[in-house]
């Protein structure tokens, strides 16, 4: 998504853009203390930051029959995953809240960092405390079964299931105090970044895959292909529709403590398109 930015492939004008890259929860938690003004957020962070944050309509990961997923070393029964202690990447994840969802109840869990939930789940603990199952987000999703583990649930097809809906994960997020025109601007330079390294998949998936972990090129770019798209591109009417009911039947839950409407960044200018890349 930020291939053309970071690596200066556009025009941004008077803006400038510092690029920091951490994990979502501890972005989640930053976002709490309005540290970025552009960050990525989990939409179950969004709906305790609505009041300080606006959400872009690109840059969103969906879930589009797919997404999180718990594994164990052992199958298990929906009674047996309901009394289990799970590995969780965060609270804040929206993994975390279609867990809750799913179960329809508070359950054991204990937080380890995403990238060594699946190591927790095959040494069966973590930190002293004992881990039976682990809830995936990123790569993980396609490299559990490279370790014998077992898929329990994946939680984007449970949605889909649900709702007939993609299962809104993340989004990009700007500050309220930037003001309308400066959200505006950046939402747009954004917007672009994202269009060219789409245009430009080669280049920006080298760029990427830097930041990737245990994947060969060809997972790295099934993994892309899965969360960056047309849905990056623009939220669109389905997705902000998934967008509602994700955050509506999560204060239904009791994991939302109150109702919260998605508010996005007002959009003015045309969609610009890119040449394809030699």
């Amino acid at each position: 998504m930020f291939y053309a930015l970071a690596q200066e492939k556009l025009d941004t004008g008077h803006y400038r853009f510092e690029h920091e890259l951490a994990d979502i929860e501890t972005l989640n938690r930053r976002a709490f203390a309005g540290e970025l003004e552009l960050t990525a957020v989990s939409l179950h962070a969004y709906a305790h930051l609505a009041d300080r944050y606006v959400l872009c309509s690109c840059g969103a990961s969906m879930g589009d029959g797919y997404g999180p997923m718990v594994v164990a070393r052992q199958p298990m029964t929906f009674a047996q995953l309901s009394e289990a202690r799970i590995a969780v990447p965060g609270t804040l994840t929206t993994a975390y809240l279609a867990l809750r969802m799913h179960l329809d109840a508070d359950f054991e869990y204990v937080e380890v960092p995403f990238d060594e939930i699946i190591r927790a789940v095959l040494d069966g603990s973590f930190a002293g405390q004992a881990v039976d199952a682990g809830l995936l987000i990123h790569e993980g999703q396609l490299t559990f079964a490279d370790h014998g583990l077992q898929l329990i649930v994946d939680l984007g097809r449970w949605w889909s299931e649900q709702t007939g809906l993609p299962l809104p994960l993340g989004a990009n997020a700007l500050r309220k105090d930037l003001g309308e025109t400066t959200c505006r601007d950046v939402h747009g330079l954004l917007l672009r970044s994202i269009e060219y390294g789409l245009a430009h998949r080669a280049d920006a998936l080298e760029y990427a895959k830097q930041f990737g972990r245990d994947l060969n090129h060809t997972r790295a770019d099934r993994f892309v292909g899965m969360y960056v798209n047309d849905w990056t591109l623009d939220f669109g009417a389905r997705g902000r529709k998934a967008v509602a009911a994700l955050l509506r039947q999560g204060h239904e839950k009791q994991v939302i403590p109150r109702l919260v409407t998605p508010e996005f960044v007002a959009e003015d200018s045309p969609r610009t398109v890119f040449p394809d890349a030699p």
